[in-house]
């Protein structure tokens, strides 16, 4: 099996267990900023008890680990808007915005990977944009400003792989990890003591929401989110964002079964869901993902 098609399954693999993140936001009742505090927080804890993490730090230099800790600021801005999205429209809707990431993806990775500029790729992002427009008019009005937010979150993610794309071959995935999560811990208190609405970032977690934080953090986080950053070393950070793309199928298709979220979504919205996903699979058919020597998405 080639690096390439390896780190395709690795990514697919990913993707499965990012699906289940839209639908752990909203089983789990805390608001999103201490949400995604907890989350970066139990990632961060358990990696400081890795030596490989350690080792990997040491290894680095003061400005690599001021780069790295400037995406995990992004990274935490990245979540705190997703989950901002599903408590102010719904789960389906929050995901399926997350497909606006590859036209993002077209037109900062070359300048920011450093690599050539693919016209094909601005094609494909492009392609999305009608997609994204029914998925908008499917959704009520009163879900609107969650759109807005998972747009937000949609770019926010974009630059946060392409920096990682950029970088991420420098430093082990542990590493990396374990940088970035730290970095939200910190800064999302600091974003706390800003925000109008007085928004209290060590909320406490209930019972019922310690189990599906502990679920979100590792098996939806830790694993995936170094997992990634080890496949992103074979494949371009857009070919990375199409396979994302398939996260929203398993986020609606779950939000269906577990909440029956399709009562509130038009026909809109499954038409821009189609287009959404048409794109991902026909993007394979016409390029094969480059095999670049070294080099996350999140």
């Amino acid at each position: 099996m080639s690096p390439g098609t390896r780190a395709l399954l690795q990514m697919h693999f990913c993707v499965a267990l990012w699906g289940f993140t839209a639908i752990l936001g909203k089983l789990i009742t805390l608001h999103a900023l201490p949400l995604v505090w907890w989350r970066m927080l139990l990632v961060t804890g358990a990696l400081l008890l890795v030596r490989r993490f350690w080792s990997g730090v040491l290894e680095m230099g003061a400005r690599l680990l001021a780069v790295f800790a400037g995406i995990g600021v992004l990274l935490s801005l990245h979540w705190v808007t997703f989950y901002a999205a599903i408590k102010l429209a719904n789960a389906s809707v929050a995901a399926t915005c997350m497909a606006l990431t590859p036209v993002v993806i077209a037109l900062l990775e070359p300048a920011i990977a450093r690599r050539r500029f693919d016209p094909r790729e601005l094609l494909f992002g492009v392609a999305v944009i009608p997609g994204v427009l029914l998925v908008v008019g499917g959704t009520p009005e009163g879900m609107r400003w969650g759109v807005l937010m998972g747009a937000a979150s949609a770019v926010l993610i974009g630059v946060v792989s392409c920096l990682n794309k950029r970088f991420v071959e420098r430093a082990n995935a542990l590493s990396v990890t374990g940088i970035e999560m730290a970095a939200g811990v910190v800064f999302l208190p600091l974003l706390a003591a800003f925000l109008p609405s007085g928004e209290v970032v060590l909320e406490w977690p209930s019972r019922h929401d310690i189990l599906l934080l502990l679920t979100l953090a590792f098996a939806c986080t830790l694993l995936p989110f170094a997992l990634s950053l080890v496949a992103l070393r074979h494949l371009s950070a857009f070919s990375a964002a199409l396979v994302v793309n398939l996260e929203p199928v398993y986020a609606i298709v779950l939000a269906m079964l577990l909440f029956r979220e399709q009562r509130e979504l038009g026909l809109s919205f499954y038409a821009g869901g189609a287009i959404l996903l048409g794109a991902v699979f026909a993007h394979p058919l016409t390029r094969r993902a480059k095999l670049a020597p070294a080099n996350v998405t999140a």
